[in-house]
């Protein structure tokens, strides 16, 4: 029973960790990034569809993205969601091949981008200490049912709060390698 609630609470936990570092992906780094434009969506004849489903995307350089669609027709339509993306960043259309040059950051908006990785980082937190509380919850429920000893709650207890700040510390790390390489020039 406990080792139920144990390992409910490390799979939500690793969700959590999971969704951070899908966030961090989303960040612009003035390095090219697929990770950067994976999650536009592009019209494809009235549907909604990821843009990996409808073009090649490859990394040229450090600062260079290259997507090449499928069809041809296609190339409008990815432009126009690059364009319509919170990204910043302008397409360079030659024949059927799009390329995205990412230009470096300045230092201020560097700083603004480590707020929004320190913000992420913290959600994430909330997020895994809403884990632990569900989870001493679901104990002391267990203990309320005499599933358990005295003992084993107090136990389950100390388990769940390692677990908990062993994954605080994986986003704390994770946090500092992100804002390490916004910082890089």
């Amino acid at each position: 029973m406990i080792e139920d609630v144990t390992r409910d609470a490390t799979a939500r936990m690793q969700k959590s960790i999971d969704a951070l570092r899908a966030s961090f992906m989303k960040l612009r780094t003035g390095r090219a990034s697929i990770g950067l434009i994976d999650h536009l969506r592009v019209d494809y004849y009235g549907s909604e569809l990821p843009l990996s489903q409808v073009a090649s995307v490859v990394v040229e350089d450090v600062r260079t993205l290259s997507i090449t669609p499928w069809e041809k027709n296609m190339v409008q339509p990815i432009e126009k969601a690059i364009y319509a993306s919170d990204l910043g960043l302008t397409p360079n259309t030659a024949g059927t091949t799009i390329r995205i040059n990412m230009p470096p950051l300045t230092e201020e908006r560097r700083r603004d981008l480590i707020k929004v990785v320190k913000s992420e980082t913290e959600q994430a937190r909330v997020a895994i200490r809403n884990v632990r509380r569900d989870a001493n919850q679901a104990v002391k429920d267990l203990l309320k049912d005499k599933a358990i000893t005295t003992d084993d709650e107090k136990r389950a207890t100390q388990d769940i709060q390692k677990l908990t700040d062993r994954f605080v510390e994986t986003a704390d790390k994770a946090m500092a390698d992100k804002e390490r390489e916004m910082m890089a020039v």
